[in-house]
């Protein structure tokens, strides 16, 4: 369960407050707002305010005086040339504020993204809750051969059941001694800075994240990979789907351009046009590392490609 019941009520009543506004507001991101999309066994993401939306990507574009009168597929055809062509600028002038759940190892990747703002609940001035993340048998994977930071074969049913016990008596013993380490009348009273710090990276933490939609649209092209780690990977598909909800138009260029997209190196490419002029080219006379060939010629032999 990723939230208590006073919690629920605290949202339904805050959800019913209305605030009169001349800013642009978009309906399908307002439907949203506050409600919790859950994520993993107690995590979640929920949109806590946002600035801007399509229209004001174009008005900075154009850096018009309103909202202007143009067509909306000339408004789209301008997006997806800002898109198409990385300009970013236009994309920044929209932002939007998260507040999410998530486990403490996952909050150490998420917050290598550093172009957004965060406050994180402080362990140091307030107890952590008794949650951990406990991930399914079915993600319970070996160490890749291949992959140094990577999952290969899924562990064996009892393998992983085993594994699984493992990290639950870790996780609950080590909070165990966290709670008595902070009892100031059956305990020790230890400073709460110094209590936390025998908790397991699966203990769940929380933070606000605000972020300009430029660098949202980074963090989602990382994170949203096959190649992430699933974790992650599960929190940035939930903040794809408001993406779209609050920008369509740009969602739908991003999907088109970045997400569905692949980039060649100059070599690559030149490879490539030898190829299409009929040429045939082995990896030995291409000019590409062996791990370079491999990466070309997946994409080129992909259902997507």
């Amino acid at each position: 369960m990723s939230l208590t019941e006073e919690q629920r009520a605290e949202i339904a009543a805050h959800g019913q407050e209305t605030f009169s506004t001349r800013r642009p507001t978009v309906a399908a991101l307002e439907a949203m707002l506050y409600s919790p999309h859950e994520v993993l066994d107690h995590g979640f993401v929920r949109v806590i305010d946002y600035m801007g939306d399509d229209a004001a990507i174009v008005q900075a574009a154009r850096v018009s005086y309103g909202r202007g009168t143009r067509k909306v597929s000339e408004d789209a055809g301008l997006i997806r040339y800002l898109m198409r062509h990385r300009h970013s600028s236009p994309f920044e002038m929209c932002e939007i504020k998260f507040h999410v759940k998530l486990p403490i190892f996952v909050a150490r990747q998420w917050i290598r993204h550093r172009m957004a703002s965060v406050n994180e609940y402080s362990a140091r001035y307030s107890i952590l809750d008794s949650e951990f993340y406990l991930p399914d048998t079915a993600h319970m994977a070996a160490q890749s051969d291949v992959n140094r930071q990577g999952r290969g074969e899924v562990l064996a049913p009892q393998a992983a059941a085993e594994v699984l016990d493992i990290l639950r008596e870790d996780a609950v013993r080590t909070y165990r001694n966290y709670e008595r380490m902070l009892d100031g009348e059956n305990g020790y009273g230890l400073a709460r800075e110094l209590g936390r710090i025998n908790l397991t990276l699966n203990t769940y933490t929380q933070w606000y994240w605000k972020i300009d939609l430029h660098n949202l649209m980074h963090f989602l092209a990382l994170r949203i990979d096959p190649h992430a780690q699933y974790e992650i990977r599960v929190y940035a598909e939930a903040m794809l789907k408001i993406l779209h909800a609050w920008v369509p138009t740009t969602a739908a260029a991003f999907e088109e351009y970045r997400r569905g997209a692949v980039t060649f190196s100059a070599s690559m490419l030149a490879v490539v046009r030898r190829m299409l002029a009929g040429e045939a080219v082995e990896q030995a006379g291409s000019g590409l590392s062996r791990r370079e060939w491999d990466e070309m010629m997946a994409i080129l032999k992909s259902p997507a490609a």
